[in-house]
């Protein structure tokens, strides 16, 4: 297998404070592979060291056969970076902010003007061309930093949290075209802390703290989880979840409209038994089930967190 990403040992302090921690990862090419976690838990700084704009402390990077940070240089045109915020220039209009970019990665004119009106075309804005980026919608400044991100062909692209201001038919929206591009061959690695956009994912880091807790398909870390999940419907849910956070083996508790989702150690041989023995605010009226896992029991298990 050809990997587009493989690094080892990788870490970065800022002071006494360390962002990323002994990070590992092998991303083969042409597979969209996901960061999930919350803020702060090392997934911009990560990318940042991938990109080569950060130099590790620790560790080692290759990137497309390339080392950083010593050929980072080399591998900035045959990357795209598309940021958390839209960094293109407001005061200049969609096509004048395209020309820019072209011509930052040199591409001769007549190549800039086909490749500019295809991507117009191709994201649905060459109805918009003249007018000013600010003027945009979230989703339209969305799908032209997409553009400006793709207007070289990069063999690799980086995207860091690039739906957090749309909603979520945009966010659909942008998602099919990453998976456009991920067939045409370019690699994608998408930062983001909604769980829906991590499960579209081809393979998934989850990150806590700028360590890697888990790394595996989104269906392999389902079908893996050191859990099993119990829902539990009916009467003074919130008095019954204060219960079950107290009860050994219990994961996690978290009320999904009228049902409680309890997450119990895999230790524990039959967990629907086990919380009725040892939860005695349960009443008939309750009902009990195993239900299968989903990403977000996943990260609550990876992570560690107990709510």
């Amino acid at each position: 297998m050809d990997f587009a990403i493989e690094a080892h040992g990788v870490t970065r302090r800022f002071g006494t404070y360390t962002a990323v921690d002994k990070l590992d990862l092998r991303i083969p090419k042409g597979t969209i592979y996901g960061f999930l976690g919350p803020n702060g838990s090392g997934k911009s700084t990560s990318i940042r060291l991938l990109t080569g704009l950060l130099t590790p402390d620790a560790g080692t990077i290759n990137i497309l056969g390339l080392d950083l940070p010593r050929q980072a240089e080399l591998l900035r045109t045959r990357i795209g970076y598309m940021t958390q915020r839209f960094s293109l220039f407001g005061d200049l209009t969609l096509i004048e902010n395209l020309q820019f970019i072209a011509r930052i990665y040199s591409l001769d004119r007549k190549l800039m003007k086909a490749r500019i009106a295809e991507l117009l075309e191709l994201y649905e804005l060459a109805d918009r061309s003249n007018l000013l980026a600010d003027s945009l919608s979230g989703g339209q400044k969305q799908r032209l930093a997409l553009a400006a991100a793709t207007i070289h062909q990069p063999e690799l692209l980086f995207l860091d949290e690039p739906t957090s201001a749309v909603d979520p038919e945009n966010r659909r929206d942008f998602w099919e075209k990453l998976f456009d591009l991920s067939d045409a061959g370019t690699t994608i690695l998408v930062s983001t802390h909604y769980m829906d956009e991590a499960e579209r994912c081809h393979y998934l880091a989850i990150l806590e703290a700028g360590v890697k807790r888990a790394d595996d398909t989104p269906q392999n870390l389902m079908n893996n989880m050191k859990a099993n999940v119990v829902e539990i419907s009916g009467p003074n849910l919130r008095q019954l979840k204060q219960q079950l956070l107290s009860v050994p083996h219990v994961k996690s508790v978290a009320q999904q409209g009228v049902q409680l989702r309890v997450l119990v150690d895999k230790q524990v041989v039959d967990p629907l038994d086990y919380i009725r023995a040892a939860t005695p605010g349960l009443q008939a009226l309750h009902l009990l089930a195993l239900v299968r896992p989903s990403l977000e029991d996943v990260f609550v298990t990876s992570t560690g967190g107990r709510h």
